[in-house]
Order: structure tokens, then sequence, then C-alpha cells
């Protein structure tokens, strides 16, 4: 007969104060309690000798919070917060949280609150390695076939068990799927095209929990219980941060760093597409569209700006750009800015793999720069500066920053499992194992350190267009979008919530690729959008005008795709007519978005949230996926349905042009344009014909509003101030010089209106 082997007693039976920290003992591991605030404590559970040392890029809040004592008793240790207590049971070690009214926040499971395994981890060898190189709609990506691996060294499977109770939580960065709370789903966290894994999350019942870990995570929530899994760690260390979720969010902030506040044009509208293929090309865009009186602050040249053969090296073909210092300065006569793509991946022929490669200081396997040594982000960037930077290019576009995608390698949609063990050798191979979702936090890491100690002159504030992200990226100047979607209504449903879950784990910009990237049916999974005849489809136009009105209040602005077209003339009659009124709507209300976007920076704020972030206590708000806040009084209500053409182009006669709105209690609300009021705690059918996206106000808000422009930098300094009825809500507004990091040493306004 078999016998149990019983495991290690997981009883504390010893308990210090050390160095701010308060430190529990069993025969299983250490656990240790610091406080960092009044409202946020790190937890760290350790089954090796003493705590990990390792680098933890993510977190730059190291101050201790001193005020708090203990108690212990037969059942239980107690440590005591002026606002919150951690019990902790001394049979199994189980955490406890609870505010200052005794109302249980958070706990783990009793039993096994923590499971560790040990397990070993391998890199590549320094051999030659067996590599295929596949071609995809992502660019050229090299697939390792049989791997010569090495020991890397000993690391952690990590599970914490805890136990929701009646909540919904919000985070966890950016799936590819829309939906609103994450109670019920199981979520592999790991980096992908249209995936950004952010080990962060926040909750209706008033605490998040940051997790810095810099592998890749699941979290799961069903019947059979809830948990977060770490894939490879020498330690369980989290941040437990009580409030509710905006003051989460500002918690995230302060353990991780401020938002770097982006340049006011990159606020206006930006105008991609896949591709411009010469310099004469761009200019004449921009020329054409100040003609037609078309609001724009930057235009994008997408990938495969350099010569034939030259992948991702960090220079222009010559004959298609022959002047690219004239270019640019063009763009500036016209007020408009110019931002290119840059790749981490240098193909073999090109010069700049060469210098990389010479140096050592590319990752195993692969043309990828190493971008987790100083050395190779310090060279990288002094490959940049010899060309880009040197010709006076106003904002980088960090392209495939996961930077591998092998789900792309498929032809037909792997599953999320799959996916997950498929990233896990790839990444994991050629990153250290601990830090494999992390590349993108270095890549963006690399740009602003070397950027901002590369100007002298003049300051230019870094804006970073980039696919991936890490904890704490959001001091980097990045702005972060969705990947290469495909086009279709549930896609651009899905995009409304998955930018909110984004915006929930802490970073707040984002932005998606408006009508998607691929809008015609390819022969690949991911190449399946529903509009093979493209602007020639009313019913795409239609939904392209939809997407178009949503992302006006997006962050970034910003259109761009393959299979056809993305200036605004391409879409005729009544789409070219909505698309201009909502162009100018974002310009018309610049000074609030500005202001709003600086208050992100100043005063941590999110500027697109859930509406359960504002009315915790409306639990109809909950899971509503559809509509969200933008700034401190706008609702914003995206239609997401077609109302005037089906599929094939017919015309829908009998369709509602209006949606359905719910209208959060506990203030009434009214239409930002025709000020038409609405009672809070409602559900009302309101108009939305075609060229119109619902928005609506927070009673007694004071909004200012601008005359319309053909840019930022061309936009009066006055503004008007809309106010409207209601108990009045003192509005502050901020102002600063729009560029430059004199706000970083109080070069700003701040005033009530």
């Amino acid at each position: 007969m078999l016998t149990a082997i019983p495991g290690k007693s997981r009883r504390v039976d010893k308990t210090e104060r050390k160095e701010d920290g308060l430190y529990l003992y069993s025969e299983y591991g250490s656990l240790c309690l610091e406080p960092k605030t009044a409202s946020i404590v790190r937890i760290r559970i350790s089954v090796s000798e003493g705590f990990s040392g390792k680098e933890k890029p993510g977190i730059v809040y190291h101050d201790s919070f001193s005020e708090w004592g203990y108690t212990e008793d037969a059942d239980h240790v107690i440590l005591t917060l002026p606002s919150l207590k951690v019990c902790i049971s001394r049979a199994d070690g189980a955490l406890a949280f609870f505010d200052g009214d005794g109302r249980l926040l958070f706990a783990q499971n009793a039993g096994t609150p923590v499971e560790f395994e040990a397990f070993d981890s391998y890199h590549l060898a320094d051999a030659e390695q067996k590599i295929r190189q596949i071609e995809t709609a992502d660019g050229k990506k090299d697939v390792i076939e049989e791997p010569l691996k090495v020991f890397s060294g000993k690391s952690y499977h990590i599970r914490t068990h805890f136990r929701p109770g009646d909540e919904a939580i919000y985070g966890f960065g950016q799936q590819e799927k829309g939906c609103a709370s994450l109670r019920g789903k199981h979520l592999y966290l790991h980096q992908a095209n249209r995936k950004i894994a952010i080990p962060m999350f926040v909750s209706t019942k008033g605490y998040g929990i940051l997790t810095d870990t810099y592998a890749p995570m699941i979290f799961h929530d069903g019947p059979d219980g809830t948990y977060l899994y770490l894939e490879a760690d020498q330690e369980l260390d989290q941040y437990f941060i009580a409030g509710n979720m905006n003051e989460v969010v500002a918690g995230y902030r302060l353990l991780s760093g401020k938002a770097a506040l982006l340049p006011k044009w990159a606020f206006g509208y930006v105008q991609s597409q896949e591709r411009y293929e010469s310099q004469e090309e761009i200019l004449e865009t921009v020329t054409k569209s100040r003609g037609l009186g078309i609001g724009m602050d930057c235009i994008v040249l997408d990938w495969l700006s350099w010569g034939e053969n030259q992948w991702g090296q960090k220079s222009y073909d010559e004959k298609r750009f022959p002047d690219p210092a004239a270019m640019i300065d063009a763009l500036h006569g016209e007020h408009v800015h110019f931002m290119i793509s840059i790749w981490p991946n240098m193909g073999k022929e090109t010069e700049n793999y060469r210098e990389f490669a010479e140096k050592q200081l590319l990752l195993p396997g692969c043309g990828v720069y190493d971008a987790l040594k100083k050395e190779a982000r310090e060279l990288y960037f002094e490959q940049l500066k010899r060309t880009h930077f040197s010709y006076g290019t106003d904002a980088w576009w960090c392209d495939s920053s996961e930077p591998f995608t092998p789900e792309w390698g498929h032809g037909m949609r792997p599953e999320e499992g799959q996916n997950w063990q498929e990233y896990l050798k790839e990444a994991g191979l050629r990153l250290p194992y601990e830090y494999s979702n992390s590349f993108a936090l270095y890549h963006a890491q690399g740009i602003w350190e070397n950027q901002r100690g590369a100007m002298k002159e003049k300051e230019k504030r870094i804006c970073n267009l980039t696919r991936s992200a890490y904890t704490g990226q959001q001091r980097y100047g990045t702005v972060m979008w969705s990947g290469d979607t495909a086009a279709g209504w549930e896609s651009l449903r899905d995009q409304i919530a998955i930018g909110l879950h984004f915006s929930a784990s802490g970073l707040p910009f984002w932005t998606t690729d408006i009508g998607a990237f691929f809008v015609r049916h390819g022969n690949s999974w991911y190449w399946n959008g529903e509009y093979d005849e493209a602007t020639d489809s009313a019913a795409y136009c239609e939904l392209y005008t939809r997407w178009f009105q949503f992302a006006s209040f997006l962050p970034m602005f910003r259109a761009h795709g393959t299979d056809c077209r993305r200036e605004l003339w391409n879409f005729k009659g009544e789409f070219y007519a909505a698309l201009i009124k909502a162009d100018r709507l974002r310009y018309q209300l610049m000074p609030y978005i500005y202001s709003e976007a600086g208050k992100v920076w100043l005063k941590d704020r999110s500027l697109i949230r859930w509406l359960a972030f504002d009315f915790t206590e409306d639990k109809n708000t909950w899971e509503i996926r559809d509509q969200f806040m933008f700034g401190e009084a706008l609702m914003v209500c995206p239609v997401t349905e077609p109302m005037y053409y089906e599929k094939d182009g017919s015309e829908m006669r009998d369709a509602a042009k209006s949606r359905s709105v719910y209208f959060p209690a506990g203030c009434d609300w009214y239409d930002l344009l025709s000020g038409e009021r609405y009672a809070g705690g409602s559900r009302q059918e309101v108009a939305a014909p075609l060229d119109t996206i619902p928005v609506f106000v927070r009673e007694g808000s004071v909004i200012p509003m601008a005359q319309p422009a053909l840019s930022t930098e061309e936009q009066e300094g006055s503004f008007t101030l809309k106010r409207f009825p209601g108990k009045a809500r003192p509005y502050e507004f901020y102002t600063d010089a729009g560029d430059g990091y004199g706000y970083e040493r109080g070069e700003y306004e701040l005033k009530t209106l």
C-alpha cells in the first residue's frame, strides 16, 4: 500500500519585525510583508534561503512606510496600518486584507495559499542552430527547428490561490477578445502581435494587485477556483494596493513611475497606412490633406523604408527617399510631424546587423538585438542617431516589440494553449527565461534614455508608438496599440473592451488601427477581414466611419492598415462628411483633451476607463463594454452595429439609426452637442445617425473647447468654456508648452475654471 508523504509544514512558527518589514517563517518558507504607504503592502514569499536580489526593472519606488504595528495570538498574526489590516493565518500563512471599516477586500485560500515547484531552465547554446526563416505579414521570422540548449539555472513555477467575492475584475493588459469583467475567464498573459501582457488587475471591491514578475503568467477564474500562475521566478513578489480603482491606478504609478506626457501634437490626427512608398507620396498626401482642410498633426512612414534586401536597416532607400532631411523640414513647414517605423530585428545582409554581431549583442538564433543589455540599447540608438534622428524625425514607431510571434507562422489559428507553449519556447530560449515577457520594456527604456541623453539644443518629447509593453513602460513616452486586427463589427466591439482593460492595467496611452489592419480575406488565419471590396464597399465604409469616430476619443487618434488607402478622401459622400466632422470635433476638444492628458502625468489619472471606475456603486456599469469615460467629464458611446448597409452593400432601410445608452446613476447627463438632458440611472435610446457618435457630459461640468484647426500648432490659444447645468463641478485646467520637458521642472499651469 502506498504511504502518503507529508509536505513541509506551513505553520508560522516565528515572527519578527526588521527593516520596516514583518517577517514570518515556517518550515515551508518565508513571508515578508513590507508596507510601502498607508494603503500599499508588498508581499514576498520564498521557499529558498532568503529573498531574491534579482533585477526588477518595472518598480522604481523603494521607500518604506513605518507607521504600522502588529499583534499575534495562537491563531493569527495581524499587521495594522492606519486604514488597512492584514491578517495572517498561523496555520498556513494565508493572507486576508481588510479595509478600515473591517470589510474583507481580498483573501488567499486556506490550506494551500501558494505553491512552488522547482524546475531547470535552459537557453540556446552558443552554437550553430538549425533555423528556418518564414515570411509573414508581420515581417520575416526566424524559427528554431531543433534547439541546442544549455542549462541556465533553477527557477520555480508558482501558483497563488485566492477567493474573489462579489466583484468585477479588470486589467491584465490587452487580450485579443473583448469582454467586460474578467470573472470566469482563463487568460494567458504572454506577448503576441495582438496581445500585451501586464501583470496587474483592479477590483470593484476596492483593491488591485501588481505581480512583480517578468515571465509569462496565467489568470484563471472558474468553478475549480481562482489563481495566478507564474511561469518562472525565484519568489512570489506582489503589491497589494487598497483604494477605489482610480486610486489603485495611482498606486501602480507610484510604484512603477509616472506616465511621461506625450507632446501635444501626438493628440492630433495621425495619418498612416501600409505604406507610403516614397518621399514624393508623403509630401503630396500632406499637401492634399491641408488643401481639403483635414486636421492632421503627423504622417507615418511604415516598414520597408530601407533598400532592397536590407530588412531593418536604419536608413533610407535613396531612390525613393533622396533627401529625408528636406522632406521632414517640408513637413515641419506645414506644421506636420513625422514618425517612422523601426524594428528590433535586422537582416544578416545589413550593416546594422553586422555591427551588433561583431559586438555579440544579438539574441541567440535570430537577428534581434539584445535590448536587455545596456550596451546593446546604446548601440541601437547610436545607429538611429546616424540617420533618422539626425534628419529631424519626431517620433518612433517601434514595431514588433514583442519581438517573437510564433502564432503568425501557422496557416490556421492556433489554440490559446498552443500559443502559450510556443511563446514559452521561442522567447524563453532566446531571452532569460524569467524575463521572457519584458523585451518591450527594455526596448522602450533604451529609446527614452538615449534620446534624452542626445538632446542638446532643443528638447523634444519622446513619442514611441509600440506594439508591446510591460510594467513601468508608461515612464518612457510610449503609446501602445492593438496590433494587426481584421475588419468586422465584432472586431470593433472587441477594441473598446481591450483598450479599457489595458488602461485599467495602469498604462494610459493606447490606440487602434482605424478600420482594422486587414480589410480583405486572405489565406492566413489572421488575414481575415470581411470586406473584399474594401473602400468600394459601402458596408466597409460604414464600419470605417464608426471606427474612426470611436478612435477620435482615444488617447492617440490614428488611421492605419493595409488592403486599401486610408486617407479620408478615399471614403466618398456621406462617409467623407462624417469623417471630416469627427476630425473637426477632435480638434475642437483639444483644450480638454490635452488638459486631461496633462493630469494623467500630474495626478496619475486615466484618459480612458471603464464606467465602473467612476460609478462603482452602480453595479449596472460593471458589465458595460461599449461605453467609457474619456477624461473627467465625457462618456463616449460608440456605435458598434451596422445601421445603414448590409455586408453585401445593400441598404438597411428599416434599421433604427440609434443606440441604447445606459446613464450611470448619481448624476444627470447632457448631450455634448445638443445639450439634451438624460436622467442618471436610466437606459434610453439615443439618436446615432452616420455622422454622430453619442457623447454625454456629467452634469455641472465645464468643457473647454476651441475652434477646429489644421494642426495643434496652428490652433489659437483662446478657447471657450461650455458649462452644463447641474451641481457645479470645478474644472482644473492644465496647460504647458506642449513639447519639451519643462513640465517636469514645474513649467506648467493648473488653474480652476
